[in-house]
C-alpha cells in the first residue's frame, strides 16, 4: 500500500486522473482500510495527503465523495470502539472526524450530499467530541491522534455547512465542556481549534445568551465539583483546560472585535478564577 500511495502523490494530475479512471473504487477502498493504521507515515503523510490531494483536484465522483462521508459516520470508523483510551483504535476515530470534516468543507461548495444524507451525517458526527475519550496528541512513533483537534475540526465544518440545524449546537457544546474533564491538560493548542468551533456558532448568529449562558455552566461544574470532591488531579486538569479555552477566547473575540458582551463575561470569569 505505501508503494501505490507513493507512486500516486509522485504523479502529475493527468497521470492520477487516468489512475482513476480506472481504479477508483479499489483505491479508495484501500485507503479507507488504512486511514487509522498506527504508523505515522502510512497515515498521515502519505493516505490523508493523498486524500486532500485528490479532493482538491476533484478527482473523487460526487458519489464517491458521498459514499465516504456515509461510511466514515458510522460506528466502524469515528465511533469506532468510542469510550476506549489508550489504544490504537484514536487512530481511526480522529482521521475519520479529518477526512469528515475535509468532505464536508467540499460540500459547501459542491453539495454531493442530499439533504437527507447531509443532515444525517451532520447530526451523527455532531456527538463525536462529546464521546472521545482519548485525548492524547502526539503518541510516539505512532504520530499525532490530535482526537480533540480533529473533533474540533469536525465540529467547525458541521456548524459552516448550510444544513446545519441550531438542534445540532448544544450535542456539540457540550462535547467542548466534557472534553474539559477527560483528566489530561491539553498540551497541542487544541483549546485553540476548540474555540473556532465557538467562533463558528458566533458567526452562524446562534443567540449570544445561550453561549453566555454555557460559559457560566462551565464554570459552575468547576465550582461544584471542587465544593463536592475538592482540589484533585482531575479538577486541576480541568480548570487548566477551561481557563486555556477561556484565555484564547477572550482574545480572539478581542483582536476580531466581535461579541463584546461575551468577552465581557469571560473576563470578569478568568479574573474571578486566577485568584482561585
Amino acid at each position: 500500500m505505501k508503494a501505490t500511495l507513493t507512486k500516486l502523490l509522485n504523479m502529475n494530475e493527468l497521470e492520477r486522473q487516468a489512475y482513476m479512471n480506472e481504479n477508483a473504487d479499489q483505491l479508495i477502498a484501500e485507503m479507507i482500510k488504512h486511514i487509522g493504521y498506527p504508523e505515522d507515515e502510512m497515515r498521515d503523510k502519505l493516505n490523508y495527503r493523498l486524500f486532500v490531494e485528490l479532493l482538491a483536484s476533484q478527482l473523487y465522483s460526487h458519489e464517491q465523495m458521498a459514499h465516504i462521508a456515509s461510511l466514515l459516520k458510522g460506528e466502524d470508523y469515528l465511533f469506532l470502539s468510542i469510550g476506549e483510551r489508550d489504544t490504537d483504535t484514536v487512530f481511526t476515530r480522529s482521521f475519520s472526524a479529518l477526512w469528515l470534516s475535509n468532505l464536508l468543507n467540499v460540500d459547501r461548495q459542491l453539495r454531493f450530499l442530499n439533504e437527507e444524507d447531509a443532515t444525517c451525517i451532520l447530526e451523527t458526527s455532531s456527538h463525536y467530541l462529546g464521546r472521545e475519550n482519548d485525548v492524547r496528541g502526539f503518541v510516539g512513533e505512532k504520530g499525532w491522534a490530535h482526537s480533540i483537534a480533529h473533533g474540533a475540526d469536525l465540529s467547525s465544518a458541521i456548524i459552516s455547512h448550510p444544513s446545519f440545524n441550531v438542534r445540532f449546537a448544544p450535542v456539540i457544546l457540550q462535547g467542548i465542556k466534557k472534553s474539559f474533564w477527560n483528566g489530561t491538560v491539553f498540551v497541542d493548542d487544541e483549546e485553540e481549534r476548540l474555540v473556532t468551533v465557538f467562533e463558528n456558532l458566533i458567526a452562524k448568529d446562534f443567540p449570544e445568551e445561550v453561549l453566555i449562558e454555557w460559559i457560566e455552566q462551565v464554570f459552575d461544574k468547576l465550582q461544584f465539583y471542587l465544593m463536592e470532591v475538592g482540589y484533585t488531579p482531575e479538577y486541576f486538569a480541568a480548570r487548566t483546560n477551561t481557563l486555556h479555552f477561556m484565555k484564547t477566547l477572550y482574545f480572539t473575540l478581542k483582536f476580531s472585535k466581535k461579541s463584546p458582551e461575551i468577552m465581557g463575561i469571560v473576563s470578569l470569569f478568568i479574573a474571578k478564577w486566577m485568584k482561585q
